[in-house]
């Protein structure tokens, strides 16, 4: 894979090493509980709840340490 865009700075969302979490909750409800209740408690929310592209239900957190909490169907 190439992507021009990567960034070697640490808190950049576009970075080289490890990024992101992905869970799977099961449902589109519960993403959207979810990611609800993580906006509520003042996380920030990037995206979502969306259908992706490529066919999949998620949204996506910033987290801790800048890395991507991605929370998906």
């Amino acid at each position: 894979m190439n992507k021009p865009e990567l960034n070697g700075d640490s808190q950049a969302p576009n970075r080289t090493g490890f990024i992101h979490l992905a869970f799977s909750v099961g449902s589109k409800e519960q993403v959207d509980t979810l990611t609800g209740r993580m906006k509520a408690d003042g996380w920030e929310v990037i995206s979502g709840p969306r259908t992706t592209g490529d066919g999949y239900y998620e949204s996506c957190v910033s987290g801790f340490e800048g890395n991507l909490i991605e929370i998906t169907l």
